[in-house]
């Protein structure tokens, strides 16, 4: 089997799944409803108690509300064949590395050829608004940002269905 240079050589997990980090996540309806069409298991990963619908693919999980517990108990848990949802671009990192497959809220596709470069900016940003010199925070989520999520989404799945 052939894989993209991207992607570790590791065997598939089956069937596919998604994880999400869902303490911030704008999109989990969005995800809901793909998951719901396409039969893929849903992990929701928080820190606090969220409401999921009730069927059997959707499984909430609830870590304990220490720093990055959520973020820990995806990348320990996310391989191949896992789509992972996260804006938090180190666990993005820790996730490619395990090879899953990971995308933003926004759509955008975080790749192994990227994330050192998000990395970077990440790092520079922050000592930035330490010093004062940035002041806001991302851009407000759109509309278009959904549309391009559930697109990004749909081919993440398909992507990871043929490894």
């Amino acid at each position: 089997m052939n894989l993209p240079p991207t992607l570790p050589n590791i065997p598939p997990r089956n069937p596919p799944r998604i994880l999400v980090d869902a303490d911030a996540c704008p999109v989990k309806e969005e995800i809901y409803r793909v998951a719901l069409r396409r039969a893929v298991a849903v992990r929701v990963v928080s820190n606090a108690h969220l409401r999921v619908p009730a069927h059997a693919l959707i499984e909430r999980v609830v870590v304990s509300g220490a720093f990055d517990a959520a973020d820990d108990w995806i990348a320990e848990t996310a391989g191949p064949g896992d789509v992972v949802v996260t804006a938090d671009i180190l666990l993005a990192e820790r996730c490619l590395k395990a090879g899953a497959a990971v995308i933003g809220p926004t759509g955008k596709p975080f790749t192994a050829n990227m994330i050192g470069g998000a990395i970077a900016t990440r790092s520079i940003m922050a000592d930035l608004r330490v010093g004062g010199d940035v002041i806001g925070g991302p851009a407000p989520f759109r509309p278009a940002d959904r549309s391009r999520f559930l697109q990004a989404l749909d081919e993440a799945l398909v992507r990871v269905g043929r490894r």
